[in-house]
């Protein structure tokens, strides 16, 4: 990936997050045409056509209001992941926005399919990713998976080894699991905590910035850095 990353902790689509993806679009150089910015529901698909719309329709009319030019293509299994009349589409974006949902499900429908290999040839000419909850998680080298106090790898494009989302959210009973997984961080591992309403957004081997409303959390085996609204930090 060569263009700009943003790693949302929640918050996509709302008015909390205009000001960061006002940003990203600015960031584009476009040579005046709209920007292009798919929007893909696919964590979402498990969860029947009624939130798959909602997510769609959040989307569409968010992108909308800031003058993209934006689809929201209905990828929601592996299906319609392999169906090859998005890859255009995909490869041609300036900005892929995945919302939020079950991670595991968006790494198993995504992972070696044709519109994740159209999405990465559009993200190596520099589009832009972004990814809010599920959409973070799968970056990292793995995922948590919460009700089975396990873990399961993710596509290990960030030099972390989990995206925790709704950082400041997270209910008690899964505390012990995150507490579990510092303590298995190596001597070189992090692993990244984003609290909800709050955005990282940075480059690969580059300076990433804090946005949105609240906090980001760095963990290491000494110990926990934190990082509020402005302030910049690199991940590797």
């Amino acid at each position: 990936m060569n263009g700009l990353i943003t790693l949302l902790g929640s918050g996509e689509y709302l008015p909390v997050m205009e000001p960061v993806d006002r940003h990203l679009l600015a960031s584009l150089n476009l040579n005046g045409r709209k920007p292009r910015v798919a929007c893909l529901p696919t964590a979402a698909g498990k969860e029947g056509d009624r939130s798959v719309t909602r997510w769609s329709s959040m989307g569409i009319a968010h992108f909308e209001k800031l003058g993209a030019d934006v689809n929201a293509p209905r990828i929601i299994d592996r299906q319609s992941a392999d169906d090859p009349q998005w890859e255009s589409f995909l490869e041609n974006a300036d900005l892929i926005y995945f919302s939020g949902g079950n991670p595991g499900y968006l790494y198993q429908t995504m992972n070696g399919s044709r519109a994740w290999n159209a999405a990465l040839r559009a993200w190596k000419r520099g589009a832009i990713y972004a990814g809010c909850s599920a959409g973070a998680m799968i970056l990292a080298r793995q995922m948590p998976r919460f009700r089975l106090a396990q873990t399961q790898p993710g596509f290990g494009i960030l030099p972390v080894e989990y995206v925790m989302p709704h950082f400041d959210a997270i209910p008690l009973v899964f505390k012990p699991l995150v507490a579990a997984l510092k303590g298995k961080l190596k001597a070189d591992g992090r692993m990244l905590g984003i609290d909800e309403n709050t955005a990282l957004v940075g480059t690969l081997g580059g300076e990433w910035t804090v946005m949105g409303k609240s906090k980001v959390h760095i963990f290491t085996r000494a110990g926990e850095q934190i990082y509020e609204m402005g302030q910049t930090l690199t991940l590797d």
